[in-house]
C-alpha cells in the first residue's frame, strides 16, 4: 500500500513505536492472583510469580457502577510493563486494551484503508501521539498528525484514518493528514460535480442564521444566502425552514481561496419574472397584497413569488406622511399602478397614490381665487408658512402674512395653528397655491389715506437711501418715497438715516400700498398759502389772483 505522505515511508516505524512505549520493557501478559486489597490506598497487590507483588490501581478493576470486579484470591490477567522500585509494574487495563486492539486488527485487517476512527489524544512523545478510541490505542506519527508544535493536543478529540495494521506487533497506525487529503479530494470531486451547469442536488439544512442557511450536500457545506431562497428577495429563512429539512439546491459560485461554496434554492425553481415579461408594463393596474412594511415603504406580493416595492412617496398624495403603517396593514389587498418593471433585474415599482384622486384637482374644483378660507399651519420656513386647506398645502409668503415690516410668518405662528387666509392665486400648471393674510386686514396706507390727502405737508425721518430716491418713515407705520427729481433742493448724498425731512404728499395709492412725497413742491405750497391769505385780506383779489394764476401755470 502506498501512503500519501512520503516522509512516513522513510521513517523507522519500529523506532517510533518503541519511543511511544519507551517506559515499557516487555509488555508481558501473565496470570496473577490478588493477594490483598488496600481500599485506603486505592490499590491491590497482585502476585505475578516474582519476589514482590505488583501494584494495581483499584480504578482499573471497577465496573461502571464503581464496584470491584475481583476479590482477594481471584485470578486476574495482567500485563507486566516494567518495574518501579523493584516492584513489577502491572496493568489490567492494558490487557483489555490489547485484547480490543487485537480484535480491531482482526476485524479490519482486510479493509483497514477505509476505516476512520475518532478518539482522544492521551499521550505525546518524540515519535508521535497516542489516540484512544473505544478502548483501542492507536499510534499517530508526528509527520502525519497535522498539528502545530505549539498546539496543546492532549485531551483533544480528533479524527484520523487508519493507514497500517501490524498483527505481529498488535499496533495500529493512523493519519490525520491522509484523512484531510482524502476529505479535500472528495470535496473537490463533489464541488466539481456541483459546479457543472444544471446540476441539482438534495441537501440537508445544518444551521439557520439571520443571513441564510448552511446546507450539507454530500459532506460539503454550502451557504444559501437569504437572497437566494426566493425570487421575492431577501427573506427570513427561519420562517420557511427548520434545521434538518431537505432542500434541492444548485451551486452558483465557489471561492477557491476561501473554500466557500454558494448555493441557491431559487435557482432550482422556474423564474416567475419571465412569466410576466410580456404581460406586465408600466401603467397597468394590478391587485397585490401588502407583505411587509418598512419605514421607507412597503413590499407587495403579486402571489407568484414576485414582490414589488411601494415607496413611501407613492402611498399617498400627503407630503407629510411619516410612517406607511398609518395607511397600510400587512395582509391588505390593494390596487396599484405599475410604475416600472424590469424582469432581468427582478425589480418592480408600483404606486398607490396614482390611482387616488389628486387633492389639487379636488381643491381647484371646490375653491377659486379670492375665496377666504381657514387652514392649518403644517410647517414654517424662513420664507413663509405652508398652510393645509382641504388636504392641499398653499404657501403663505412672509410678505403676504402681515403689514408689519420685518415680521415673518414664523414670528406669528407655530405648526398646528389655524389661520384665516385669502386664496391669492391657483396655478394649475405648477399645481401651486398662493395665499395672502394681510389682504384681510386694513393696510397702514389705507389708514393713512383716511386722515391725509394730496398736498398735505408731512414730516418724516430718512429710513433708506437708494439710487432712485429716498424712503421716508412717516407716522402710523407707513413709508413714503421721494424720487430724486422731487428731492430738490436737498441732495441724496448729503442725507443721513434718521434725519428729519418735511415734504408734501403728491400721491396716495392704497391699493398698491404706496405713498409719494415731494420736497420740491413745498415752496409752491407755501406760496399758495401766502396768496390764499392775501386774498382773504384784499377783497379785490386782483393782485392775488394774478400771482395765483401765474403759479398754476
Amino acid at each position: 500500500m502506498a501512503f500519501d505522505n512520503e516522509a512516513f515511508e522513510e521513517e523507522n516505524f519500529a523506532e517510533m513505536l518503541e519511543a511511544s512505549f519507551q517506559e515499557q520493557e516487555s509488555n508481558r501478559i501473565t496470570e496473577g492472583e490478588i493477594v490483598a486489597i488496600q481500599e485506603d490506598d486505592n490499590r491491590a497487590l497482585v502476585g505475578v510469580g516474582e519476589k514482590l507483588e505488583g501494584i494495581i490501581s483499584l480504578d482499573e478493576i471497577r465496573d461502571e457502577a464503581g464496584d470491584l470486579l475481583f476479590n482477594v484470591g481471584d485470578k486476574i490477567t495482567v500485563m507486566v510493563t516494567g518495574h518501579y522500585n523493584e516492584r513489577p509494574k502491572i496493568s489490567y487495563r492494558k490487557v483489555l486494551e490489547q485484547q480490543k486492539t487485537m480484535e480491531f486488527v482482526e476485524a479490519h485487517k482486510e479493509d483497514f484503508e477505509d476505516v476512520i476512527i475518532e478518539g482522544i489524544v492521551t499521550k505525546k512523545n518524540r515519535g508521535g501521539y497516542v489516540i484512544e478510541a473505544d478502548g483501542v490505542s492507536f499510534f499517530m506519527p508526528r509527520s502525519l498528525a497535522a498539528f502545530k508544535e505549539s498546539d496543546n493536543v492532549i485531551g483533544r478529540k480528533v479524527k484520523a484514518q487508519v493507514i497500517k495494521l501490524d498483527p505481529e506487533d498488535n499496533s495500529i497506525v493512523v493519519s490525520r493528514r491522509k484523512l484531510f487529503n482524502e476529505e479535500r479530494k472528495r470535496k473537490k470531486e463533489i464541488i466539481d460535480q456541483l459546479m457543472e451547469e444544471g446540476t441539482i442536488v438534495e441537501g440537508v439544512i445544518k444551521k439557520i442564521t439571520s443571513y441564510g442557511m448552511f446546507v450539507d450536500v454530500g459532506g460539503v457545506d454550502g451557504l444559501v444566502h437569504y437572497n437566494e431562497i426566493s425570487y421575492k428577495g431577501p427573506v427570513n429563512p427561519s420562517k420557511l425552514y427548520n434545521e434538518g429539512d431537505k432542500v434541492n439546491v444548485k451551486a452558483i459560485a465557489y471561492d477557491k481561496d476561501k473554500r466557500h461554496l454558494s448555493l441557491s434554492i431559487k435557482a432550482v425553481q422556474p423564474d416567475p419574472w419571465k412569466e410576466i415579461e410580456d404581460e406586465l408594463e408600466a401603467g397597468d393596474t394590478i391587485t397585490v397584497t401588502v407583505s411587509n412594511i418598512e419605514p421607507y415603504g412597503a413590499f407587495v406580493d403579486l402571489g407568484n413569488d414576485i414582490e414589488g416595492f411601494l415607496h413611501i412617496s407613492e402611498i399617498t398624495w400627503d407630503k407629510n406622511i411619516k410612517n406607511p403603517k398609518d395607511y397600510l396593514t400587512v395582509g391588505d389587498d390593494i390596487d396599484v399602478e405599475v410604475i416600472d418593471v424590469d424582469p432581468e433585474k427582478h425589480k418592480l415599482r408600483v404606486s398607490l397614490k396614482r390611482l387616488l384622486p389628486k387633492p389639487f384637482d379636488e381643491f381647484a374644483k371646490k375653491f377659486k381665487e379670492g375665496d377666504i378660507v381657514t387652514g392649518t399651519v403644517t410647517s414654517l420656513t424662513d420664507f413663509g408658512a405652508f398652510v393645509k386647506i382641504a388636504g392641499v398645502e398653499g404657501l403663505l409668503h412672509n410678505q403676504d402674512t402681515t403689514w408689519e415690516k420685518g415680521v415673518k410668518a414664523k414670528d406669528l405662528f407655530k405648526s398646528g395653528d389655524e389661520v384665516e387666509v385669502k386664496i391669492a392665486k391657483i396655478n394649475r400648471d405648477d399645481q401651486k397655491i398662493s395665499l395672502n393674510r394681510k389682504m384681510l386686514e386694513e393696510s397702514p396706507v389705507e389708514k393713512f389715506a383716511a386722515s391725509h390727502r394730496v398736498n398735505d405737508i408731512v414730516k418724516g425721518s430718512v429710513r433708506d437711501v437708494k439710487d432712485f430716491g429716498v424712503f421716508v418713515s412717516l407716522s402710523d407705520g407707513v413709508d413714503a418715497l421721494i424720487r430724486n427729481e422731487d428731492l430738490e433742493p436737498l441732495k441724496a448724498e448729503e442725507l443721513e438715516k434718521g434725519q428729519e425731512i418735511e415734504a408734501a404728499i403728491v400721491a396716495i395709492d392704497a391699493k398698491r400700498d404706496r405713498i409719494r412725497l415731494s420736497v420740491r413742491k413745498l415752496d409752491r405750497l407755501h406760496d399758495q398759502k401766502i396768496l390764499d391769505k392775501l386774498n382773504e385780506e384784499d377783497g379785490s383779489n386782483s393782485l392775488g389772483d394774478l400771482i395765483k394764476d401765474q403759479l398754476k401755470k
